[in-house]
């Protein structure tokens, strides 16, 4: 593992923290250094935050993870931070962008190439001369989605793009420092001479090559050039008209793609040409917002019939209620967001959602249907006219720099310890939390099975966004979603199981754990590949807890997911051998014996017990640390520290 002599990087480290309070990591090394974050913002630094899309971060040479609240909330008290070390996969870019393809492409293709599990436990790492070539606004669009891929985080080294926008975001003093210390924010030779040795694995894409990409539905792994979506639609089926196109969103707001999709909405204005399909602006910021009006960007999508909503996730997290499509509904929608998981964005799961690049969504927006190849085909005009559109061109960032509105920062108080969270009696938005209850120290003896999961089931499918956000300050209200999108692998029904004491089939997960916890029976989820993947959301594990769920066993977890249910109190196991998950039955009892002597690397006995009487007994691993364990033994993390 090259690095500078330690003396050089400490001195460094020591002028830099104190400053900024930075962690550090060096590219194709790791990371060789860590102290508190109190900045955001630094070349080379660690961040912790809240959202499974803070790798944004990465395309300021940031070491940007997401965590849990729970996480985040132990390392604002100054308390340690684990994640379990991580791999590395290199991804060497060559060449330059040409024509339609975007640094949204990039990512776009390395889903299809790695899957939504294969950075799990990894941390993604670009480089090669094609990296220098992509703006720090399009690295963050690639980082930002490395979450797509269940990367621990996703990061570029430390070049002049980030000079440049550092410079214009007001943090020159920070691009100075880093430009003093470059060599500390770069791989060292080594590592670029011979990358096999400091890689874990390397994947290769030559950027000269790359085309626009469209992904979905129902997953971000699902990838093909657009010059193929037409023939692939048509074979299986894909509604062919586009119900709505949506750009913007955290990860394709910047002004380098407001500005090349701009540029393809004024050649259609240009020609006549209108939105076919409903078109949707969410604007990613109060300073992208304001600048789109000074640039008159707002002026131009609002022309072709587009509507610029609030800046928030929006459409994305499924805050759209959609007036234009019946619930049950089978339509196609387009989008440069970051996930298009089933009723992600409108609570309707029949909508087939795709994913591409802004300029390509708003062709698509002209066209108004899936089968139109932006870069080749063309459009007929009112005159009979055909139209071809020119490859969209753009500017990394605004010559008169961003247009500041409100800043929405409001220091904490100062006597934060001396107040008091006054919730009013009744209130159905707000709940203060009461802590879990400690583990008996009993082993889990013959719980009812609430849910075994089929395929994928993600954060959103164990508890939805949409409306449900409102109760997000009221664990009991919003657990009321729980497992709504969850397939029943029994029955093959959404969101509907069977209540094991009483018989009763179609009840929600919800009204059946409520009715377990009556009796005072706990129960266990069962799941498939990748379980939890998606959003950080914490309720995802809160309200299982709350709501009597002991164990979730898995074939696979996806990392913060697993982490939020070691902090809650759950036991997270996994299939020693995946193939169990087939043994289950609807009316099985499942016992977890041997818990006093839970340990470090140390298998769990399952037994499985089957309404003949027969018993099957199995293995589960799981990943718990020593630490990890006794927050499973206080009943949370939060009850252990106190």
């Amino acid at each position: 593992m090259p690095r500078r002599e330690n003396k050089e990087v400490y001195n460094f480290l020591r002028s830099a923290s104190r400053k900024y309070g930075i962690g550090f990591w060096k590219p194709g090394a790791g990371i060789i250094h860590q102290v508190v974050l109190e900045n955001y913002g630094f070349p080379g630094g660690l961040i912790i935050g809240t959202d499974s899309h803070t790798p944004n971060g990465g395309g300021l040479g940031m070491l940007a993870i997401g965590v849990g609240g729970a996480d985040a909330g132990e390392v604002m008290a100054g308390l340690p931070w684990e994640v379990l070390h991580p791999k590395l996969i290199g991804v060497k870019l060559t060449g330059r962008l040409q024509g339609w393809a975007s640094a949204k492409d990039v990512i776009l293709h390395l889903c299809g190439l790695l899957t939504v599990k294969g950075g799990t436990n990894k941390i993604v790492e670009y480089f090669g001369p094609g990296a220098s070539t992509i703006s720090a606004t399009g690295k963050g669009t690639i980082t930002n989605m490395g979450a797509e891929l269940g990367a621990t985080t996703s990061i570029f080294q430390f070049d002049d793009k980030m000079v440049a926008y550092l410079n214009l975001t007001e943090r020159a003093d920070l691009a100075k420092l880093a430009q003093a210390n470059r060599e500390l924010l770069v791989a060292d030779p080594e590592v670029l001479q011979a990358p096999e040795k400091y890689y874990d694995q390397i994947v290769e894409i030559n950027l000269s090559e790359l085309e626009p990409n469209v992904v979905g539905p129902h997953t971000p792994d699902l990838a093909r050039p657009v010059s193929k979506l037409a023939a692939e639609a048509k074979e299986k089926g894909y509604p062919m008209q586009l119900t709505a196109a949506l750009i913007g969103s955290c990860t394709n707001s910047s002004y380098e793609d407001i500005s090349r999709a701009a540029h393809i909405a004024r050649q259609g204005l240009k020609a006549g040409l209108k939105a076919k399909a409903n078109f949707l602006v969410t604007p990613g910021s109060e300073r992208i917002y304001n600048t789109m009006i000074r640039d008159g960007f707002m002026k131009t999508f609002e022309e072709m019939g587009g509507t610029v909503l609030a800046n928030a996730c929006g459409p994305c997290i499924g805050q759209w209620k959609r007036d234009d499509v019946k619930q049950g509904e089978k339509n196609s929608i387009i989008s440069s967001f970051n996930r298009n998981f089933p009723a992600r964005n409108d609570g309707n799961a029949e909508t087939l959602s795709f994913l591409s690049s802004p300029e390509v969504v708003t062709a698509m927006a002209f066209a108004g249907t899936l089968d139109f190849n932006p870069a080749t085909g063309t459009l007929t005009t009112r005159d009979g006219t055909k139209i071809k559109f020119e490859a969209p061109v753009g500017e990394e960032l605004p010559a008169k720099g961003f247009a500041k509105g409100e800043e929405g920062f409001e220091a904490p108080a100062e006597n934060g310890d001396k107040l008091t969270v006054d919730v009013p009696p009744g209130s159905e938005r707000l709940a203060l939390l009461e802590p879990f209850p400690r583990w008996d120290g009993k082993d889990f003896a013959r719980l009812p099975i609430l849910l075994k999961a089929k395929g994928k089931c993600t954060t959103d499918h164990i508890s939805p966004a949409g409306p449900w956000l409102k109760f997000r300050g009221h664990l009991d209200k919003i657990s009321d979603n729980m497992f709504l999108g969850a397939t029943n692998a029994f029955t093959g029904e959404t969101g509907k199981v069977t209540n094991a004491i009483t018989g009763e089939a179609g009840q929600t997960p919800t009204k059946v754990a409520r009715h377990y916890k009556t009796q005072g029976v706990g129960s266990i989820v069962i799941g498939d590949e990748n379980y939890g993947e998606g959003s950080s959301r914490e309720h995802a594990a809160m309200s299982p807890r709350f709501l009597g769920v002991k164990v979730v066993l898995t074939k696979s977890f996806a990392r913060i997911h697993e982490t939020n249910l070691k902090k809650q109190g759950i036991l997270p196991l996994t299939f020693a051998a995946p193939s169990d998950y087939d043994t289950f039955e609807e009316k099985d009892r499942v016992s977890v014996t041997g818990l006093a002597g839970l340990a470090p690397g140390k298998p769990v006995e399952v037994v499985i017990h089957k309404a003949g009487g027969q018993e099957v007994r199995i293995q589960a691993t799981h990943s718990m640390t020593a630490q990890q364990i006794g927050w499973f033994k206080a009943g949370s993390a939060l009850n252990a520290l106190n």
